[in-house]
């Protein structure tokens, strides 16, 4: 498992609801390499964001195991020290910048507190370290004194990643990143991902229902249907090439200069008639 950034084998999650479970999860299993990237491509209710919140330690699966390069996280561990020994290993990046940052610190205090808290206690490095961050996503150093409501929706953004990088952690979790931000910003942001991975050995996983964006920035995709994987494996093959029915519907369902909006309701209608049966 070593070979590894991200290893997940089993992994099962299921709510109370009412009388009643609903599935999340069903034996999911997949692996990235370190400087690899995978896409959870599904609907609302797929699944996807529950597994991501899984692997930050936001749920706790009913069963499976999770590995960060060889190391076996555990589900069910409690405390402080225990939620920074997870959060040194998996980062996550959220939809709503804003929501996650601390609007009273400016960038660079927002950097260093997260630095200071994972074990960075030099004051001096510390600084270093802020600087190289803006500049590793776009940011000047300007920035570093601004506070979230001052930025923009990509800078925030920007400001997000740059707090994952500075605990640099093995596996960064992007749960719809750039689904709030308009397309030219979100092209940026892709291309960024794509430079950090590639720089720094980072393993991504992209939890994403937009298709187009997953084949941005994946080398392997997983689509997810109420908690099950229907289809795995190269994204390219996966999005050019479709093998599964709920795949070839989540592709038609693409506004596009052909696209058909009553042949895609024929098709969900019929793939739904499928898995009535």
């Amino acid at each position: 498992m070593s070979e590894n950034a991200l290893e997940v084998e089993g992994l099962q999650k299921a709510f109370r609801v009412g009388a009643g479970n609903v599935v999340a999860c069903n034996n999911v299993n997949f692996a990235i390499p370190p400087g690899g990237s995978m896409g959870l491509v599904g609907e609302s209710g797929s699944g996807k964001s529950t597994i991501a919140r899984m692997l930050v330690g936001l749920e706790t699966p009913d069963a499976g195991t999770i590995h960060v390069r060889g190391r076996q996280l555990g589900t069910r561990e409690r405390g402080r020290a225990a939620r920074l020994r997870r959060a040194k290993e998996i980062q996550m990046v959220f939809q709503d910048p804003y929501g996650s940052l601390d609007r009273r610190l400016t960038v660079a205090q927002c950097l260093d507190q997260a630095m200071k808290l994972h074990g960075v206690t030099s004051g001096t490095s510390r600084a270093s370290r802020v600087s190289g961050l803006l500049d590793q996503v776009g940011l000047l150093a300007k920035h570093g004194e601004s506070k979230p409501h001052q930025l923009s929706g990509g800078q925030r953004q920007r400001v997000a990643i740059a707090r994952c990088l500075a605990i640099e952690p093995s596996v960064m979790v992007l749960d719809e990143a750039v689904s709030a931000l308009d397309v030219s910003v979100q092209a940026q942001i892709l291309a960024l991902l794509n430079e950090i991975r590639a720089s720094s050995g980072i393993a991504l996983l992209f939890v994403s229902h937009d298709l187009a964006v997953v084949s941005e920035v994946t080398d392997d995709v997983l689509v997810m249907y109420r908690g099950s994987v229907l289809e795995q494996g190269n994204t390219s093959q996966v999005l050019n090439h479709p093998e599964h029915s709920y795949t070839k519907l989540l592709l038609s369902s693409m506004p596009g200069p052909c696209w058909n909006p009553k042949a895609v309701m024929q098709r969900r209608a019929a793939f739904e008639a499928e898995v009535a049966t």
